[in-house]
């Protein structure tokens, strides 16, 4: 069950939301509640620098590198010295 609560916004906003919902196909209330909420868990100072990593999609953006990389102390052997 959801609860209900009420906002006011400018005649601007109100048409950019409702433009943005019907280009989207949905209603403009599920583009508030997930920009509610992805601005809410920004404020979450629980994340871990692992669950920052993860919403910003740079979990696992190095190809071709052997999958005990981080896992590995060889690995890191000379790393950050040049």
């Amino acid at each position: 069950m959801m609860d209900r609560i009420t906002i006011r916004v400018d005649e601007q906003l109100k048409q950019r939301l409702e433009a943005e919902a019907q280009r989207k196909g949905v209603k403009p209330s599920a583009i508030v509640r997930q920009v509610l909420q992805e601005h809410i868990e920004r404020q979450d100072p629980d994340h871990s620098a692992y669950d920052l990593a993860k919403r910003l999609g740079i979990i696992g953006c190095i190809k071709d590198s052997p999958s005990d990389l981080s896992t590995k102390p060889a690995h890191m052997e000379g790393f950050g010295r040049d």
